[in-house]
């Protein structure tokens, strides 16, 4: 069978589609800390209105739009770092769906609080 440009092999196919699930819970949480509703939400606002003053951007809505952008970045780099430190730990070179836990469970946690707040825990 001939492959086109940018086709993947086919025994990597299976692969990336059960990684796809764990990306795609990642992007989920954190949005979901990215929220309003997120206690990390308060604490990024004061700096980064201060860093796109700068900027010129001084429309709140899109202020509160970056706020959230940047703490679900943060929040998908802070719960890549254990799983990061276990894919160097146990010699790994691709993230395979042990690591992709990990990392998943890492966003998850971080999102706890948000995800109280939001149904009236907090």
């Amino acid at each position: 069978m001939s492959k086109t440009i940018g086709e993947a092999p086919d025994d990597n196919r299976e692969e990336l589609l059960r990684q796809d699930g764990f990306l795609l819970g990642i992007a989920l949480a954190s949005v979901m800390n990215g929220t309003h509703f997120s206690p990390w939400f308060d604490l990024f606002a004061a700096p980064v209105a201060a860093v796109f003053s700068g900027f010129f951007i001084s429309s709140p809505i899109l202020l509160l739009y970056f706020v959230s952008l940047t703490v679900s970045v943060t929040s998908v780099i802070l719960a890549g770092i254990p799983a990061a430190m276990f894919e160097r730990a146990t010699g790994r070179t691709r993230s395979d769906p042990a690591s992709l836990t990990i990392w998943l469970a890492g966003v998850i946690v971080l999102s706890i609080p948000a995800v109280m707040r939001a149904f009236g825990a907090f």
